[in-house]
Parts: C-alpha cells; structure tokens; sequence
C-alpha cells in the first residue's frame, strides 16, 4: 500500500463538527487504502478518549495537546510577527520534529494538507514528485472578511488584518503545493480570482453524507412534547455564525411565527451552547438541548430544518443531514450555497425576515411533509467514497491530468 501523510489540524474523530465530519471520513477512506501517518491536534480535553480509535486506523500518530492558553500566548505571536493570529495558535515544534523525521524515514508517496494552518509543517521538507494536496475546504480569509463587516470596531479591524494576512498565507500555500481544493465550485472559483497566479491549479470536490445512517425509515423515539410542531437546527453551539444565526432568527422570527403557530418549538440542537445560547433557551418556544448522543431523533421527528444563518461559507453538513432524512429545509441564501439544485427537493429560501417567518407559518400549518427528492439528492451526488475516490486522484501523480 501506498504511504500517506495526512495533517490535520483537529483530531478527526468524533464526527461532531464540519471540519471532524468531513476529517473524519477522509480518514475513514485513505486508512482502507493507504499506510496513514497522521499528524494533528486535540483542542478540547474531551477528544483524549478517542486517541486509541484514531491511532487504530493509522500507521504512526502524533498527537499534540492544544491547550487553550494558547489563544493568547499564539495571539501574541502572531502580532508580534505579523502572522495570521490563528496560524501562530498552532505552531508546535513536537509536530514540526515528527513530520521532518517521518518524510525523511517513510518517504511517504503523497501528502494530504487539511487546513490550511498545516501546510506550515511540511514547507521544503517534500522531495520533487510528491504530490501534495492542500484541501482548503473553504476560502478561510473569506470567513474572517465577513466578520470584519459584521462587528465594530476594534474587532472589525482585528478581523480584516487576519483576513488579509489569512489570504496571503492561502495564496502562498496554493502556489507552494501541486493542488488546492475547495469544497465546491464555487469556493473554488472565488479563490481563482484572489489567487490568479495558482487558478490552473486549483479544484473543487464537494462534501458527502452517510444517507445509511441519516436514514428516516429507521425508528427513533420522539424528543419532542406531544403537538410540538418544530423547526430545528443542529450545529455546534460554540460557533459564531451558528450562534448569530440563532440569536437572529429568535430576535426577527420567532414571536411572528409563535403569534400565529401557538405550539411552535424551535429547537437548538448542538454541543457547547455558549452563555448567550443558553439565554435563548429561557424564551418561550425555544429550547437548547446541549450536545446529544444523537441528532437523528430531532431531524426525525421536527417540521423542518431551519438554517437561518447570516455568514456561511462552503457547504453546509446541517443541510446534508437534513436532506439525508428526507427534511425540508428553510434556509438563509448562503445556507444552501454549494448545494445542486435538485428537481422537486424541498429547500426554502428566505431572504429576509419576513420572508423566513411567512414560510415557518406556511411549513407548519400543514402536516409534516416529506422532502423526498432531497433524500435522492443527498444520495446521487454526496455519496463520500464516490466523491473521495474522484480527490483521490489528485493524491496519484499519473492521475492527476483527469482529477475532478
């Protein structure tokens, strides 16, 4: 088998968060057909249970603990060299060590970056003819510009320097490594304009789902109050875009849809939930659960998923899952963006406010409905081993000519 190194910048497992999701499934599929030499992090003390899981699917591991003084002490650095903020967070020269010896010992066939943070690692240490593969996921710099237009200042500034330096850093990523994939077309397309001099270059896959697991005709026990008719959303509740897609539609929505739909529940499904979340949970018609064993049960057993966010980039995992269980989906633009669109599946598009509220209305004044043509979707196009067989290509030099 062939020998891949695989940096990533979070421990890939459990599956409870985009990046893990999507981490976790390249894992799942290169450890099948590739010797994976892994090299990543664990941010939350809680992901030390999983390390054995992990270091199963692999042929060597390092494991480096993040711990979480150094948002402070990487901040600093990174003012101080007048770096990207986020990169100087995960400088480690205990990782730095075991990536230089493990290409100079095992001579590894490819390179898979995920994140861009790790590309840092293996800068000049590659021999000609490897390929390496920095998988992107989304235009991060991107991410950081839309909260620079979304705070006041002095975060505003804050944010548009990381954003600038975050952009260099991609483009110099891109034109150092032999491809750069984002997670859909036009991901990809917007990095071809900021980064003109890597557009040949670069590619896009798109993300997948388990439609074998996201299964509605399997059984779940209803977590809801008897005539409950619900919206739910599921995310990880310690994320910004998550929290201010929340917050927006309980301070827009919620009372307009509640004056009309006495027995309308949105619920907020995820892990984490920060203080202002949990505040959110003490209104009438809403309920946070924290993180659950399961989110299936909620999808199953809900009216609708709602997506109100206000900043998103890439592909959604939220909306995959719910498309997965056959779900409508009432959704912000930039919720669905990436997402094909499909003949006859079930996705709503608000534009406003207003919109979103007269669409809840409509959703749950009827009986649940099923969105059918978004299961077939979710299973004709995000499959992920189709989808990770096809970026695989990029990781074998004779291949690469008909990658994607």
């Amino acid at each position: 088998m062939k020998k891949l190194l695989y940096l990533v910048h979070r421990l890939p497992y459990p599956p409870n968060k985009g990046d893990k999701i999507c981490s976790n499934n390249m894992l799942n599929y290169f450890s099948a057909n590739w010797r994976v030499y892994l090299g990543t992090f664990i941010d939350d003390p809680d992901d030390w249970q999983y390390v054995d899981h992990v270091r199963a699917k692999c042929e060597d591991t390092c494991i480096v603990n993040l711990p979480r003084y150094k948002r402070v002490t990487g901040s600093i650095a990174g003012f101080l060299t007048n770096g990207p903020l986020s990169l100087s967070f995960y400088a480690s020269r205990e990782l730095q060590r075991w990536v230089r010896a493990t290409i100079e010992r095992e001579r590894p066939d490819a390179v898979l970056i995920y994140s861009g943070v790790m590309g840092r690692f293996v800068r000049g240490l590659v021999p000609d003819g490897v390929p390496v593969v920095f998988d992107a996921e989304d235009v991060d710099s991107e991410k950081w510009r839309g909260y620079a237009q979304a705070k006041k200042w002095p975060m505003s500034w804050l944010y548009r320097r990381e954003a600038d330096l975050m952009l260099a850093y991609e483009r110099a990523m891109a034109a150092s490594t032999d491809f750069t994939i984002f997670i859909s077309p036009d991901e990809a397309a917007l990095f071809r304009t900021l980064a003109p001099e890597s557009a040949a270059k670069t590619h896009s896959r798109t993300q997948g789902v388990d439609s074998t697991f996201f299964d509605p005709a399997l059984a779940y026990d209803n977590p809801y109050e008897p005539g409950q008719k619900v919206l739910v959303f599921t995310g990880a509740m310690d994320y910004w875009p998550n929290i201010e897609a929340v917050t927006w539609f309980c301070e827009q929505v919620l009372e307009t849809v509640r004056a009309q739909v006495p027995d309308f529940l949105f619920c907020i499904v995820g892990m984490k939930p920060t203080v202002s979340v949990i505040r959110l949970g003490k209104l009438p018609g809403v309920r946070v659960t924290g993180g659950v064993p399961d989110v299936r049960p909620y999808l199953a057993h809900a009216h609708a998923a709602c997506l109100p966010l206000q900043l998103a980039r890439g592909i959604q995992n939220k909306a995959l899952e719910a498309m997965a269980m056959a779900l409508p989906v009432l959704a912000t633009e930039d919720a669905l963006l990436g997402i094909i669109d499909y003949p006859g599946s079930m996705s709503i598009i608000a534009r406003d406010a207003d919109e979103m509220a007269r669409a809840a209305v409509e959703l749950l004044s009827s009986e649940r409905q099923t969105n059918a043509a978004g299961r077939e979707c979710v299973m004709q196009h995000y499959d992920w081993d189709t989808n990770l067989k096809r970026m695989e290509r990029f990781l074998l030099p004779e291949k690469t000519e008909t990658a994607l």
